[in-house]
């Protein structure tokens, strides 16, 4: 009986250590939401910048819904834009703590375009929506970008 065990190792093991190994589809997704996460804080320090530099532009009129001055807004913006910027460029790397970063920074970058909504409505939904795909990609699929 002795004679029947066997000292290689199990199927199990290499199975899992594989999988692991082994990237999927979803691995293109995640570079698609660092790349997403580099053209949105782009975007978002281009437009806190013209606001700080011209807040006349940035909104259509109704001034009295915010619950801070546009030029306010737009260093807020610039800020986030700059740190989400380069949560993504750390995000290629595939390092634990810049994913971390990232969907904290997308977080609040949802926080600060929903309160941004009454100057720019379109502009704020659509980055809210970027934030949303890139916080879905990075925690469901997020390990997978080793």
């Amino acid at each position: 009986m002795a004679s029947e065990i066997s000292h290689e190792p199990t199927t199990g093991t290499t199975r899992a250590r594989d999988t692991y190994d082994t990237p999927t589809g979803w691995v293109g997704w995640i570079f698609f939401a660092s790349v997403m996460m580099i053209i949105a804080g782009t975007l978002n320090a281009i437009h806190g910048l013209v606001a700080i530099l011209n807040d006349e532009w940035v909104v259509f009129g109704n001034r009295a819904d915010l619950y801070l001055d546009l030029t306010t807004w737009g260093w807020v913006h610039l800020a986030v834009g700059v740190a989400v910027l380069l949560a993504g460029i750390g995000l290629l790397s595939g390092n634990v703590l810049a994913r971390a970063v990232a969907i904290l920074l997308a977080a609040i970058g949802i926080i600060v375009n929903f309160l941004y909504i009454p100057a720019y409505p379109v502009w704020a939904l659509t980055v809210i929506a970027i934030n949303v795909f890139v916080i879905y990609a990075l925690t469901a699929h997020g390990g997978e970008l080793r």
